[in-house]
């Protein structure tokens, strides 16, 4: 019998390897402004983006000009096994470290998005996601999209895509993904 946790550790390590080799490349202001363009339908409306870690795309430069018209938010984890919480964020935020490494807001200020930018480590055509195994993202997509439409973009690198992905019912499928390459919609 196949054990799913042991298929997707494996895809997390060739995963990470694809993601490293591709932000060395540099393509995050391509992937930013295809981000950017895509988003400004959705300016003054709450967002939440993310403070990358280790080789993620960056979102900060289209979260400080969704900042000049909006909210925008970064995730805060409270611990394992529960949802995340959004803090407002602008580009003089005062930062400190949180948990994995993410940076948080020093000063919570908690608001709920209606857009979420997505890390990731993979994607496939289908709109799934891998993330790194937390479950913190399934587990507050859920949660939002319970109470209201609320929309998932993932942000990665076109090499962080692939063919199939190890999916679970409680995984939640993404809306669009933007690469430097393009976007695809779900």
């Amino acid at each position: 019998m196949i054990d799913l946790n042991e298929v997707k550790a494996e895809a997390r390590k060739a995963a990470f390897a694809r993601r490293k080799t591709a932000h060395e490349a540099g393509h995050d202001a391509l992937g930013a402004a295809r981000l950017l363009e895509l988003l400004e339908p959705y300016a003054g409306r709450t967002l939440s983006g993310y403070m990358p870690i280790r080789t993620e795309i960056d979102p900060r430069p289209v979260m400080a000009q969704m900042a000049e018209t909006g909210f925008v938010t970064v995730p805060v984890i409270e611990g394992e096994g529960q949802p995340l919480r959004f803090s407002r964020w602008t580009p003089e935020s005062e930062m400190v470290d949180g948990p994995f490494g993410a940076r948080i807001p020093a000063v919570a200020d908690y608001y709920e998005p209606e857009v979420l930018i997505v890390p990731l480590l993979a994607f496939d055509r289908a709109g799934n996601r891998l993330g790194y195994g937390g479950g913190f993202y399934d587990r507050t997509l859920e949660r939002l999209r319970a109470i209201r439409r609320t929309i998932a973009i993932g942000f990665a690198y076109s090499a962080q895509e692939v063919d199939d992905l190890p999916t679970e019912p409680t995984d939640q499928k993404l809306d669009y993904i933007v690469t430097e390459q393009g976007t695809l919609s779900f």
